[in-house]
């Protein structure tokens, strides 16, 4: 009998999961897949983004809210969830920007803040590993973070000489970086809400692109999902905290997500396994080299 597949995703905060390769995941849970989700930090110091969540008691206990938005997400997309127990870091706003709160994730040593996502690798044994860019997707100091460390744990899992206390050595095979904020994308929703006749959200994003990096020319793989999408609208509406369900995510009909950008997409940053790229699905390359062990 093949292994099961099994499918690590990193992030920063509870609710990113949900915004960043969820019809992704939900896909791969159908198809047997198996799927962890390893959340870095707890959210604390996040805003209430959802105007019709923003009341006194909300603020006073976010951090238990935010906890139990992460377990319905969690059983909506059908995957396991862990927390790494670090604290946000907040998003600093102002000019200059103030100095980060101390113990936060975003001061943590990249080498030390690996071990407990090095145990994690060590025993639930993922096949892929996702995370963001260099940049965090949006430079957010829990997002850079969360790619320093998972980027260590992935180099240092497999070597029996790093922390052998932490459990048997364990190498992942292919670690992909999430690449859904796209100029292309948007453009391509942009110009089908306007053919529509529609108004289209993304008018001031393209308006702001101009001073961005775009990091679409990095795409290696794309996955077909779009016929998931409303599991990844539902984990998302389940951040109440952090979702208006009337808000900017929801404006693009469904149909026309699914006909114009029916992937989620991907950066391939290593690879240990033969994946020649363009790609269709996260495990090219490791289906064949599970299989023949």
């Amino acid at each position: 009998m093949a292994e099961q597949l099994r499918l690590m995703a990193v992030h920063a905060h509870p609710d990113d999961e949900s915004s960043k390769g969820a019809a992704t995941m939900a896909r791969y849970v159908d198809e047997g897949v198996e799927v962890l989700v390893a959340t870095c930090t707890g959210g604390e110091r996040g805003s209430v983004l959802n105007p019709k969540m923003d009341r006194p008691e909300v603020w006073a206990d976010i951090a238990n809210i935010r906890r139990r938005e992460m377990e319905r997400a969690r059983e909506i997309l059908g995957v396991r969830q862990a927390w790494l127990g670090f604290v946000d870091s907040g998003l600093p706003e102002g000019d200059p920007l103030p100095p980060l709160p101390e113990g936060c994730f975003g001061l943590m040593d990249p080498v030390l803040a690996a071990e407990p996502l090095i145990k994690l690798m060590r025993e639930f044994r993922p096949h892929v590993v996702t995370t963001y860019d260099e940049n965090g997707g949006y430079p957010h100091p829990d997002h850079i973070m969360c790619h320093k460390i998972t980027v260590a744990a992935f180099d240092r899992a497999g070597d029996p000489e790093v922390h052998p206390e932490l459990g048997a050595p364990w190498q992942p095979l292919k670690l992909y970086y999430d690449s859904g904020f796209t100029r292309a994308r948007m453009l391509a929703l942009h110009e089908g809400m306007l053919a529509a006749g529609l108004e289209s959200p993304y008018a001031e994003w393209l308006d702001k692109w101009r001073d961005r990096e775009d990091r679409g020319s990095r795409i290696t793989t794309r996955v077909e999902c779009g016929e998931y999408f409303h599991v990844r609208d539902d984990a998302l509406r389940a951040h109440e905290t952090q979702v208006d369900p009337d808000g900017f995510w929801f404006h693009v009909p469904m149909e026309m997500q699914q006909k114009v950008w029916p992937t989620e997409d991907f950066e391939l940053a290593r690879s240990l396994v033969d994946s020649p790229v363009p790609e269709s699905d996260l495990f090219a390359g490791v289906r064949e080299t599970v299989e023949t062990h």
